[in-house]
């Protein structure tokens, strides 16, 4: 039986919880996987190898397109980079030793990452990362297989609307974070700046322009305020 201070852990309530409204859109990727050219063993092999959605909808998305195995790889890589920097920022706040490191790497996904950064305590980060990073990774290649097997039969899955739950899953973690008007304000010009590159970079890339400007404009907010945070070392010096 599960514990009760499990059950009542909100890092793995948070996982779960998106979780579930992430994996199940992976039915949209299998069938699209599969219309655009993909067997059922290929559409599977990318969601469980490759595991990020960003790139493997941006690999299909190439291949559907008439692009070769090249360009296909170079956009799913060119996403897959974002996952490169949660995996430094989940290293240094989860330590992960052995297998596990190996583990965590293949899990860090925005999903994970976010759940994990969103809790507090010494423990709740590490069990939202699990909860979210495995809970998605099993969900998301059981509903690849379904959608890869269902093909044409469940229709258009992009008008089921399985996206939105997603980037609802996202604006619950986010919200309760944003607190204080600089937050809020920056996460503003960060939605504004990635509708404005929409319509003329590929899917996925204004995402990681938004985390460019958020990174800057981060920096540039904290600068001023950190500095004169230096001690004084001349506080101590005996006046003659």
């Amino acid at each position: 039986m599960t514990s009760p201070s499990l059950r009542q852990s909100p890092g793995i309530r948070a996982g779960v919880s998106i979780a579930v409204a992430v994996g199940v859109y992976g039915v949209s990727f299998g069938a699209l996987a599969v219309a655009s050219g993909l067997n059922v063993w290929q559409t599977q092999a990318l969601s469980l190898l490759m595991f990020t959605g960003g790139s493997q909808f941006a690999f299909i998305g190439v291949i559907a397109g008439g692009g070769g195995g090249a360009a296909a790889l170079g956009a799913a890589t060119l996403l897959g980079l974002r996952n490169g920097i949660y995996g430094m920022q989940m290293n240094a706040l989860l330590r992960p030793r052995g297998w596990r490191r190996l583990a965590a790497a293949h899990v860090t996904i925005d999903e994970s990452a976010a759940v994990a950064m969103g809790q507090e305590g010494p423990t709740e980060p590490r069990r939202g990362f699990w909860a979210a990073g495995l809970g998605v990774f099993v969900l998301w290649n059981l509903f690849t297989l379904v959608g890869a097997l269902a093909g044409n039969a469940i229709g258009d899955p992009r008008q089921w609307g399985l996206d939105g739950a997603a980037v609802a899953a996202f604006v619950g973690l986010l919200w309760p974070r944003l607190r204080n008007r600089e937050p809020v304000a920056i996460a503003i010009i960060c939605a504004v700046v990635t509708a404005a590159c929409i319509p003329f970079l590929p899917p996925g890339v204004p995402i990681l322009v938004a985390a460019a400007v958020a990174g800057l404009l981060g920096w540039w907010v904290r600068g001023p305020r950190d500095e004169g945070l230096e001690p004084d070392f001349d506080t101590g010096r005996e006046t003659s």
